[in-house]
């Protein structure tokens, strides 16, 4: 699986192919994002960020959603949510901040569903060289997934979906996991206003350079090389921080 070929397949997959996975994605994401909004789950950064900026702007919105999402789940909500690359916080931020500009943008259901099938396979990309256990925070590749279906949405190239990738990525990729609780929330919102920005920049034509830290030439080595940090670089960090959980 390449960065090119997701691209063919999303624009190629039947679209009967997609929906029973992602229709139940909307749907079940939607519901806990909504019961967040609702009610005072977790620490309610998702309700916080709209009782600030309101909800009239799109970005804003598309921080708030996955947030409550997970302000619900990581405080007990019984709701289900569905995956992405095994995490539930995850699924949620790969889904709501694309229906969130699909809306606003009056997108089709065809190009709504293309565009999260690219967001979820952009993430599941990443988490590929990331691997299933690791102190990266699965949040910034989620929501870097998420841009590039935004980005899909508003009809940008193939080439700013990389650089989206590659601004995001180079940004916060260095944002730790220690463990599922309602912190995930604030992350999620972090993650994705700066997946977001790196969208803005890419469609500028600025893009991190490679020689810039761990960027590379393309933005699938990139991906690897952020991939390697997160495998091999992080394990000691996650020994340190269950040690710390543990109070050894």
């Amino acid at each position: 699986m390449t960065l090119q070929n997701i691209v063919e397949f999303v624009n190629e997959v039947k679209l009967g192919d997609l929906k029973p996975i992602l229709s139940a994605q909307i749907t079940c994401n939607s519901a806990i994002s909504e019961e967040g909004l609702k009610n005072a789950w977790g620490t309610q950064v998702g309700r916080t960020l709209l009782e600030i900026y309101g909800d009239d702007d799109v970005r804003v919105r598309a921080r708030a959603a996955p947030a409550a999402g997970s302000d619900a789940r990581m405080s007990g909500c019984t709701l289900p949510a569905v995956i992405n690359s095994g995490s539930g916080n995850q699924g949620i931020t790969v889904t709501l901040p694309v229906v969130e500009y699909a809306r606003a943008l009056n997108a089709s259901e065809e190009k709504l569903y293309r565009a999260l099938a690219l967001s979820n396979l952009v993430s599941i990309q990443q988490k590929k060289y990331i691997g299933s256990l690791s102190a990266y925070c699965g949040a910034v590749s989620a929501a870097t997934g998420a841009a590039c279906g935004i980005a899909y949405l508003q009809d940008e190239s193939f080439a700013v979906i990389c650089d989206t990738i590659v601004n995001s990525i180079a940004t916060i990729g260095g944002m730790v996991c220690d463990g599922a609780k309602p912190s995930c929330a604030a992350k999620i919102s972090v993650a994705v206003e700066n997946a977001l920005n790196a969208l803005e920049m890419a469609k500028r034509k600025r893009a991190f350079q490679p020689g810039e830290g761990i960027v590379k030439e393309t933005a699938e080595e990139t991906i690897k090389s952020v991939g390697r940090m997160a495998r091999e670089g992080m394990r000691s960090t996650d020994v340190e921080i269950l040690n710390i959980m543990l109070n050894n």
